[in-house]
């Protein structure tokens, strides 16, 4: 389903772009523009440190030079993007609704799917700001009427080049109720889209939006051919072509040759599954069946790292696994069951015990401190037993068993509910923990209980962090809260260009969360992923792990 420095002990990858070496040009002085791709091509060969060092000194380079040089042409060679190679990957879940549908797009391997066979008009990068892709350029005069330029030369995989028509066809079927889009709640903002130009389109919105370029970077806006109905043959301008799509079984994707970017994909195949057991996922990787899996159990951690052959990759501090208390039932529409439940949250414990401290303390509201818009000046709600006692109490519930749901694939939330059910024991509430499996929790259980619990990916905006599970009419408002002052302030600060009035907005709509929301945050999860040592490119984009389900593009295997 967005950073402190990486933890102590862990290994990281190489940048997903080849990387400068210190002392490129002593190597080409010492050896010469031939010699130097005569010992990069050995390399490619297989040949090692000590080959080269061999061959250095067999053309009359003396022994420390040939040392100093055979480093840095392995240095440089190391961290040079490889072509080829097959790789088999495992998300968390999947199910019989999996689905090639941007539109529709609504789980962790979905978007994956979704990264390697489409393209947006823009991506994030990994400071989450917003960047050209299919758009060459975006421009606007007042965060209101946006102007695309569109990149030239872009085919679908069919071979039908990329037009203005594609794009139209793409944003405007999210408003069309018939498409059921998971994004509607974020295209109703549009007033129109159009071609204004044979390589320009031109949005207009309802009223000012500064974030709009990194809306159209998120998931379910990546463009599709016009017209399209059938998604399953997965037709886009992405880096990998679909050879095989199964709901609920795998994705192959293969390489697509005629790929806009230069020189990428480097893979020639991946393999998509899904895996709804941790443990299942870590030996799959540690047994070579795996090379990259999502969801890594902190616990798994020193196991993975242990193994000279794996790494461990970490995206801090992204996601969170929250208690939903929904409103149209006896328990969300009962403000101190709600506030007791909240009370019970022991953060810093359920941090420390379960996720082995890798992440932070959240407050009952879903702005992470790592974001601009953070509210310094919320009180910190702590764990108060008593004062849950005295609100649970008020709340009249009796002594009958009070169902909670939870479920592997809403990361930590079984351990997080037991630990409540402890908490909830020693004031006299008795919670009846049900644990759900993990293929078709969100088809099945999400939103259609009183009491259980989701799992957030972090978004690249504070906006949309608010609007797509806190707006009145979104589709993903977890609790079913409904404050039409908040809907208020969230256009009004959609449009506000002046940051710190924007800031305050924020502010004052993350206490209104805090306050009355039917949610309970305890703490924001870092991504766990792990890793064949082999494989390369992985860098941190900070709304999720896996560089945020955009791997595919980037990571190369080592020779």
């Amino acid at each position: 389903m967005s950073l402190p420095g990486r933890p102590k002990g862990e290994t990281r990858s190489a940048q997903h772009e080849a990387t400068p070496v210190s002392g490129p040009a002593n190597f080409e002085q010492l050896v010469g523009p031939a010699e130097s791709q005569r010992l990069l091509g050995a390399l490619q060969s297989g040949a090692s440190r000590r080959d080269l060092l061999a061959m250095l000194m067999a053309g009359g380079l003396q022994a420390s030079a040939a040392g100093g040089a055979a480093a840095w042409a392995s240095s440089a060679h190391a961290q040079t993007p490889r072509r080829g190679g097959r790789i088999t990957v495992a998300s968390a879940a999947s199910s019989v609704n999996d689905t090639l549908d941007p539109a529709k797009q609504s789980s962790h391997i979905d978007y994956c799917r979704g990264n390697m066979f489409y393209s947006g008009l823009t991506v994030l990068d990994g400071s989450l700001t917003p960047q050209p892709q299919l758009a060459e350029s975006f421009s606007t005069k007042d965060a209101k009427t946006w102007v695309f330029k569109l990149r030239k030369g872009v085919t679908f995989h069919d071979g039908k080049a990329l037009t203005p028509a594609d794009v139209v066809f793409s944003l405007m079927r999210h408003k069309d109720a018939a498409t059921a889009s998971r994004a509607k709640v974020l295209a109703d903002q549009i007033d129109s889209v159009s071609a204004s130009g044979p390589a320009e389109v031109t949005i207009r919105l309802a009223s000012p939006n500064a974030d709009l370029p990194a809306i159209l970077a998120t998931y379910h806006f990546l463009i599709t051919k016009e017209g399209t109905t059938d998604f399953n043959a997965g037709i886009g301008t992405g880096p990998y072509k679909l050879r095989e799509f199964r709901p609920g079984v795998r994705s192959v994707a293969v390489r697509n040759e005629n790929y806009w970017k230069p020189n990428r994909p480097y893979l020639d195949e991946i393999t998509l599954v899904g895996i709804s057991d941790e443990s299942a996922r870590v030996n799959g990787l540690l047994s070579g069946q795996l090379d990259l899996v999502t969801g890594v159990s902190p616990r798994s951690v020193q196991r993975v790292m242990d193994s000279s052959r794996h790494r461990i990759f970490e995206t801090p501090a992204t996601n969170y696994t929250n208690l939903i208390m929904q409103r149209g039932s006896s328990l969300g529409d009962n403000p101190d069951f709600v506030l007791g439940m909240k009370l019970l949250l022991n953060r810093e414990q359920l941090l420390k015990s379960i996720q082995i401290g890798r992440g932070l303390v959240a407050n009952d509201q879903p702005i992470a401190q790592n974001n601009r818009y953070f509210f310094k000046g919320l009180p910190q709600r702590a764990y108060d037993p008593a004062k849950a006692k005295w609100h649970l109490q008020k709340a009249g519930l009796g002594s009958a068993p009070i169902p909670v749901v939870a479920s592997p694939a809403a990361t930590n939330s079984v351990e997080m509910a037991l630990v409540l059910q402890h908490a909830a024991r020693q004031v006299g509430v008795n919670l009846d923990v049900r644990r759900m499996p993990a293929d078709g929790y969100w088809s099945t259980h999400w939103r259609k209980h009183p009491l259980h619990f989701g799992n957030i990916n972090a978004r690249p905006s504070a906006d949309l962090a608010l609007t797509l599970f806190f707006q009145s009419d979104a589709p993903w408002n977890e609790a079913n809260w409904k404050n039409p002052k908040f809907d208020q302030m969230l256009v009004q600060a959609r449009g506000e260009t002046d940051s710190a009035k924007r800031a305050r907005l924020y502010a004052d709509m993350q206490v209104m969360i805090h306050n009355e929301g039917g949610i309970g945050i305890p703490m924001f999860i870092s991504s766990l992923d792990g890793h064949n040592g082999k494989l390369k490119g992985l860098s941190p984009v900070p709304i999720g792990g896996m560089m945020g389900t955009q791997f595919a593009e980037h990571v190369w295997l080592e020779a």
